[in-house]
């Protein structure tokens, strides 16, 4: 057949092909579409460990369509090690390297006629869905599933609790944690990982079903197979990312995401994976339609009782995207060959605990909402299905750190007070550098009933309260989060989207003329390159675009503050 490397000039193809026989492939295999099958195994993930073994199944669906798969690997960050050291600061970035060692492997090369990306956990399911939007070929996405749980969630909180309080040791709190996670797969909790790994599927870039199959379970194994099948088929039907991931497509996604209350990191991946195949994807969609999409599916961190296996039980992605089906675009097509409508028309729920009626939801409205306000003019998100109706709306006084060391400190101190607005500034993807997730500050601000968390930083899946996040312009932008000092006052409403600080206006440019700030120090010059060229949150914290004008205008615009140093307000 004429595939890609049929297209190469004949010398050069004779010395390509000479160099795979000497990997262990014979002539005569070439003639076949050539399949890349990006893996991100490793032996540090627990979302990923598996990933090797379930590959081989993803290649033999390969073989039995006709195709050839060559397989290589990429890095994955564990969020759940990462958390709470300097180790958080590389997640986020890895995004954009999983997705450019993709790109460089499969373009490097030049041989492939598709390609199937393998992956479980946060940042590396939406860097292989930029790499695959990025490169265009006939793909599909093939993930890892989720681990059981053999506790409820409930159970592993309070351990965690009781860990923090002083009544069980680290040996005590290993043996519940891994009850709660006890083998290969995604965290059972709807985290990021498995808030995308649904999104994967509501996209239609995984086959039907497959969000939070068991790991390693049967029907996992044969779903691999299929997905290398229905990838040798794309080529041959030539259909790619940009046929599926289409503006319907990505408000299919978001309705899931707000359906079942989903990880807010989506709002950085979404926004992200969209730019690679042209669709422009910012926060007032999200905030448009969680106005529209009601609350339906109530998972932890949602509550305490129901994981994403208890989702799955129910119906999976395909149960949930029935129930709203007259909210979304039906006929969007997806990597099955078939429609959404077509994936969902048997799809039934099973269990009316965990997937709610249309009408009658958790909640009218979606899982999460987008603040604005003199706090945020870019932005701020929350996950409202994860705070009690009585929180929605907070009045405090501001209780500020410049970092999550500083925030960790003063706790042990006790210096944190109910009815503090504990703002933590400093955090965002430049100014962190790295925009790392604070989990463990949420955390540790759940002992408390009385307490709002404002950061340009970002949050686990896992966490819940009245935790906003994601302010954008961040701090190291300029942006007026920079300039809370204690005791100013901050008024919160989400059911206005409103957050503000209550201090008049020549009060703030005041301390704006006095205000200096400066790329915090360090050895990392990944860090560094990181933080001169990311945007901010708001818009999915993406790469600048580096093209002539558009590269020179926003370096001048938020990257002033770096020329600076950052010493808070001048006595």
């Amino acid at each position: 057949m004429n595939n890609k490397l049929s297209t190469i000039k004949p010398y050069t193809r004779a010395i390509l092909k000479g160099h795979l026989c000497s990997c262990g492939f014979s002539y005569s295999q070439f003639d076949k579409p050539i399949i890349a099958v990006a893996n991100s195994w490793n032996e540090i993930v627990p979302g990923h460990v598996h990933l090797r073994e379930l590959a081989e199944y993803v290649k033999e669906g390969i073989r039995e369509a006709g195709g050839l798969p060559l397989e290589f690997n990429t890095i994955a960050v564990c969020d759940g090690i990462a958390q709470g050291h300097e180790g958080m600061k590389y997640s986020l970035p890895s995004r954009e390297l999983i997705a450019d060692t993709v790109e460089t492997m499969v373009k490097a090369h030049g041989i492939f006629d598709g390609m199937v990306v393998m992956s479980s956990c946060d940042k590396i399911v939406p860097g292989m869905l930029m790499a695959a939007g990025r490169l265009n070929l006939p793909a599909t996405v093939v993930l890892g599933g989720v681990m059981p749980n053999y506790i409820k969630p409930y159970e592993s909180k309070q351990a965690r609790r009781d860990f923090l309080d002083g009544k069980i040791g680290e040996e005590e709190l290993v043996k519940v944690t891994n009850q709660y996670y006890p083998s290969a797969g995604a965290c059972p909790f709807l985290g990021t990982a498995n808030t995308m790994q649904g999104l994967s599927e509501a996209l239609g870039m995984a086959l039907p079903y497959t969000s939070w199959m068991r790991a390693l379970s049967e029907e996992q194994l044969e779903a691999a197979k299929e997905a290398g099948r229905r990838t040798v088929q794309m080529v041959k039907e030539k259909v790619s990312p940009k046929d599926i991931m289409t503006r319907e497509a990505f408000e299919n996604a978001v309705s899931v995401l707000l359906a079942m209350g989903g990880s807010l990191n989506a709002c950085l991946h979404l926004p992200a994976i969209a730019k690679e195949v042209g669709v422009d994807l910012p926060l007032e969609v999200f905030d448009q339609l969680s106005r529209k999409i009601p609350f339906l599916a109530g998972v932890t961190p949602n509550n305490n009782l129901y994981t994403t296996n208890d989702l799955q039980r129910a119906g999976g992605v395909p149960a949930l995207m029935k129930e709203i089906q007259s909210l979304i675009h039906p006929n969007a097509l997806t990597v099955s060959g078939k429609t959404v409508a077509e994936n969902i028309a048997d799809a039934d729920v099973a269990d009316r605990e965990i997937i709610k009626k249309l009408e009658s939801p958790i909640d009218q409205e979606g899982g999460i909402a987008v603040l604005t306000g003199n706090l945020a003019k870019n932005g701020a998100l929350i996950k409202q299905s994860g705070v009690a109706k009585e929180a929605l709306q907070f009045r405090g006084k501001a209780n500020v750190f410049h970092s999550e060391e500083e925030f960790v400190e003063a706790y042990e101190h006790g210096k944190i007070h109910e009815g503090d607005a504990v703002v933590i500034c400093y955090e965002g993807p430049k100014g962190g550098p790295g925009m790392r997730e604070l989990h463990r500050c949420t955390e540790i601000l759940n002992k408390y009933k009385h307490v709002a968390l404002i950061t340009d930083g970002r949050f686990s899946g896992a966490s819940a309260g009245l935790s906003i996040g994601y302010v954008s312009p961040e701090a190291a932008e300029g942006g007026i989060i920079a300039f809370v000092e204690n005791g100013d006052e901050i008024i919160i409403d989400v059911a206005a989207r409103d957050m503000t600080l209550n201090v008049a206006e020549d009060v703030l440019e005041n301390r704006k003329a006095l205000f200096v700030q400066e790329l915090k120090e360090m050895d990392s010059s990944f860090l560094q390159m990181y933080a001169q060229t990311t945007t901010s949150a708001a818009t999915g914290a993406v790469r600048m675009n580096i093209k002539g004008d558009d590269l020179n205008e926003e370096k001048n615009s938020s990257n002033e503050a770096y020329s600076k140093k950052r010493g808070g307000i001048l006595a």
